[in-house]
């Protein structure tokens, strides 16, 4: 398989070397955190002359004398070298039972630098200040982006790149398949094998009907307001009884395994957070596909989809707006900064145009303003909102 450099998360493990954290590496299965992994493994190889890599991946069988975390903490420390940069790196390490002490337990000497990967279900970001004693790093690794998708395959016309890549998206193991459908069927393997199991093992689900019931709607429903209770509603023609408590419960699994993310509704004249209904998007777009077909494709969903994940991506905080009873697609937010952005399939029906830019317009304060769809065009402004085509926004890591 071929592989691209991930500068944007291998510079952020180059930045905490030495530092005293337990760097935890995150995200959605097969997003490509065990490859970033080995790729901080020859940065280390290459740039720091005395060190000392201890690397155990439990995907490996040569491992396994080592799935209790007594051996696992007795071969780190066995190999331990003084006077050396010692690093150890886990892959899978949620496969170790009790994984945590050995961790734990390493990181308190104050002598090894902690870096380790896991299954989402099983190490949670809201469970790592509850795992770990000591102080972790989390580095937030995404599916491909679009500007990873065109160093993969050599692009250089970005606007057919950006179609290829809507059908496409970002899970790079599906591209070692020629046939389309080959793709979907990996994909569909990741989602249904490798996140929805990981849910069912860690949260002991027997409902599993309704587990699919609900991934099928949220999917069909990405980017729409969306609350437990509306769900609960929508499955009231069910033969067994379905609460919301429980639906509520099983959207939080998915959003902690990265299969989704949330999304709050933000107040814009108010400056505050609402309670009542979110949006949720996929972890990669192209989950949609392998599980409901390609038939009925809503673009300017996908496109919705396609920029809200990579706002997380660059680090925003991301939130649905609200002005005047007018919805704003993302309020995204990052330190001082703040852009209000509106997103479209095409804009180049005088009422579309209208009824994307009329809400930004309403919004008084000084923040920058802007609609990305699909023009072919170079940015330009109208009434001080910038329009941008989405290829070159998507390319643009600055904007």
């Amino acid at each position: 398989m071929k592989l691209i450099t991930r500068t944007q998360y291998l510079e952020k493990l180059i930045n905490v070397v030495g530092t005293p954290d337990i760097k935890v590496i995150s995200g959605v299965r097969r997003s490509g955190k065990s490859k970033l992994l080995e790729a901080f493994k020859s940065y280390i190889e290459q740039n720091i002359s005395d060190c000392n890599i201890i690397q155990i991946n439990f995907n490996l069988p040569e491992f396994d004398h080592l799935l209790e975390y007594r051996p696992l903490y007795d071969y780190i420390n066995a190999r331990y070298t003084e006077g050396k940069d010692n690093f150890v790196l886990i892959d899978e390490v949620q496969m170790c039972t009790g994984f945590e002490r050995a961790i734990n337990g390493l990181h308190a000497s104050e002598k090894i630098d902690i870096y380790i990967t896991g299954s989402n279900a099983f190490l949670l970001s809201s469970d790592l200040a509850t795992l770990f004693t000591g102080r972790t790093f989390e580095i937030k690794v995404f599916p491909f982006s679009f500007r990873e998708y065109t160093q993969y395959f050599d692009c250089e016309e970005r606007y057919t790149a950006l179609d290829r890549y809507i059908l496409e998206g970002g899970m790079a193991g599906s591209y070692l398949y020629r046939d389309q459908e080959a793709k979907y069927d990996y994909i569909a393997d990741v989602f249904n094998t490798l996140i929805v199991r990981d849910i069912r093992r860690k949260y002991k689900i027997r409902n599993m009907q309704l587990m699919d019931r609900l991934v099928d709607y949220l999917m069909d429903n990405i980017s729409n307001l969306t609350s437990a209770r509306n769900i609960t509603n929508a499955f009231s023609g069910l033969k067994e009884r379905v609460n919301h408590v429980t639906i509520s419960a099983y959207i939080q699994y998915l959003c902690n395994a990265f299969a989704f993310y949330k999304i709050r509704r933000y107040d814009i004249k108010g400056k505050k957070y609402l309670s009542s209904n979110d949006k949720y998007y996929l972890s990669d777009h192209t989950f949609r596909y392998a599980k409901l077909g390609t038939k009925n494709m809503d673009y300017g969903r996908v496109l919705e989809n396609v920029v809200a994940v990579e706002l997380l991506r660059r680090g925003y905080e991301v939130y649905a707006g609200v002005l005047y009873k007018k919805e704003i697609d993302f309020v995204a937010i990052k330190r001082n900064e703040k852009i209000y952005i509106q997103v479209s399939d095409h804009i180049s029906d005088e009422k579309t145009f209208e009824r994307e830019v009329s809400p930004l317009l309403l919004i008084k304060d000084a923040y920058p303003k802007m609609v990305i769809a699909r023009t072919r065009h170079d940015r330009c402004q109208y009434e001080g909102v910038q329009i941008v085509d989405i290829a070159d926004w998507l390319l643009d890591f600055e904007t």
